[in-house]
């Protein structure tokens, strides 16, 4: 599942995010966020020809636990995810050389074990 233009309402659950299988970067934000849209075209680039790494976008705001579980406080932030596990993170990435050694992490990650 690459690239994902909207933001699911529903977001998945903390466990269900742990119980991940793979790689997956687990995008917050929102749609109005100006810092959101223009991230887009750049993680449209990073995930778009890869489709071994699943996009998982889920609208953020107050009283959303799963960003709390993961301590969002910016928009977007991008969690990058092995097997359910955080490996690294991209905050308002500004441009798309800033994807190149959080792509090389999760791939490079070891897988949990």
């Amino acid at each position: 599942m690459p690239y994902t233009a909207t933001h699911r309402s529903e977001a998945p659950t903390r466990e269900q995010i742990d119980a991940l299988d793979g790689l997956a970067v687990l995008e917050f934000g929102t749609g109005w966020c100006g810092h959101c849209q223009r991230a887009q075209p750049l993680i449209e680039q990073a995930l778009g020809p890869r489709g071994d790494v699943a996009h998982i976008k889920v609208e953020d705001g107050p009283g959303r636990p799963l960003g709390r579980s993961f301590g969002v406080k910016l928009w977007p932030t991008l969690v990058f995810l092995r097997q359910g596990r955080e490996v690294t993170r991209l905050v308002r990435p500004a441009d798309a050389a800033a994807f190149a050694p959080a792509m090389q992490a999760l791939d490079s990650a070891p897988a949990a074990g």
